[in-house]
């Protein structure tokens, strides 16, 4: 057996020493063949472009489930294919830079669930936040002078003043900045008809802070100091009444909430410009010394409530979430949004209240909390069944489960 294989590496090497100058020659001569250079040179750029391709590929096309994004930022509108879940996720994989004082709309937690979803990055220009004597300079791009300033850090109440003027002599990205003045309240003791309460005012006068907190004084009452009096820090000011018992009750107010249409939002999406706080409402009686009966006398704003501004997308997507919510509701109401047939379910996509509430208060949206669904506007019904869906483990299957079996739709917003 090893004489056999002896004589086979023998045969072997005679073979390869036969066929290799062959080979080499062969080689050499296609070397100098007249368009040897080019066609390798075209043969290794080939190699390249795959390879550049492929790693293209795997960056900036995703899977073949991925939604059509517009992002516009910089100037600039962006179409993107994305399998991201959110805003956030996106923007990190676009390698897109969020600086001091950028606003994302809608924000970076949203879900991306559509074609044609909108995301609008808002660059920061200059702001000169002027406080007092003191100046600051930031950078932001929030909608409303308030919101600019909070988001620059400062503490507001609500009874502050605060107000915006251009500014030609700072120019960043293109745009002018805007000079925010904040007119501060200083506290005051106010004690109306025995009652002590806390409270804060402008630096003007007594006159000027019971009109801003909307108190009417009536025949026989006092005011100490006077009405011209102006107001400093910790003035205490004293209405009284004699010759009748007056008691007090307090109640919050709630924050009043302005909508408006944005036609670069998507359609279920939405973004907050500036957050609101309640309000507390002080209401006095007077008592009948003979009855005991109450009588109200007047409703006193201790604390104004701030108003929130939240914008509503409208802009229509295309294909799946528009054709999904068309045929919800559809099959709910026969696409009505103010139905209302006294079957305790209401709009187009008959929520009862418990359900529409309790969404409204675990996303965020307690401006609809307590209202009837059908009383919302299209835009926030399409928002809620949305949110709704989302937020629970089995989307449609659970909380529409008849037209989910009839319609033969996604369990949840495509």
């Amino acid at each position: 057996m090893w004489q056999r294989l002896q004589k086979t590496q023998v045969r072997f090497m005679r073979y390869r020493r036969l066929r290799w100058p062959k080979t080499v020659r062969k080689m050499k001569r296609a070397s100098r063949h007249p368009y040897a250079t080019a066609g390798g040179t075209f043969f290794v750029l080939l190699i390249v472009a795959i390879v550049a391709f492929l790693v293209v590929n795997k960056i900036d096309h995703p899977a073949n489930n991925a939604y059509i994004v517009l992002v516009r930022h910089d100037g600039v509108l962006q179409t993107v294919p994305s399998n991201e879940p959110t805003v956030g996720a996106l923007l990190n994989r676009l390698h897109i830079m969020l600086h001091e004082g950028d606003v994302v709309q809608p924000s970076e937690v949203t879900r991306i669930n559509s074609n044609d979803f909108r995301i609008n990055i808002l660059r920061a220009t200059p702001v000169e936040i002027v406080e007092g004597s003191s100046r600051t300079y930031s950078f932001s791009a929030a909608a409303t002078p308030r919101a600019i300033a909070q988001q620059a850090g400062f503490t507001l109440y609500p009874e502050d003043k605060v107000t915006d003027s251009p500014s030609p002599s700072y120019i960043g990205g293109g745009a002018i900045g805007k000079v925010i003045t904040i007119e501060q309240s200083v506290p005051v003791s106010l004690v109306l008809y025995g009652t002590p309460i806390a409270t804060r005012a402008l630096p003007k006068t007594v006159g000027d802070m019971l009109k801003a907190k909307h108190i009417v004084l009536r025949p026989g009452d006092t005011v100490q100091p006077s009405l011209n009096t102006p107001i400093t820090p910790n003035t205490q000011i004293l209405v009284l009444h004699k010759g009748e018992q007056v008691v007090t009750a307090t109640q919050p107010i709630p924050e009043p909430v302005q909508t408006e249409n944005d036609p670069n939002l998507s359609v279920g999406t939405s973004a907050v410009q500036q957050q609101g706080s309640p309000g507390t409402l002080l209401t006095t009686y007077v008592i009948n010394a003979k009855t005991g009966a109450r009588t109200k006398l007047q409703s006193v704003e201790v604390e104004p409530p701030v108003p929130e501004i939240e914008l509503i997308g409208t802009a229509p997507v295309s294909g799946n979430l528009a054709t999904w919510l068309y045929t919800l509701r559809e099959c709910e109401s026969g696409g009505n949004y103010q139905d209302n047939t006294g079957n305790g379910f209401y709009g187009a996509y008959q929520f009862s209240t418990t359900t529409w509430n309790n969404t409204a208060s675990l996303t965020g949206h307690s401006n609809l909390v307590g209202i009837l669904p059908s009383q919302a506007t299209p835009a926030e019904q399409d928002l809620m069944i949305v949110l709704n869906t989302n937020i629970s483990r089995a989307g449609l299957a659970s909380q529409n489960p008849g037209c989910y079996l009839k319609t033969g739709i996604s369990a949840f917003p495509p």
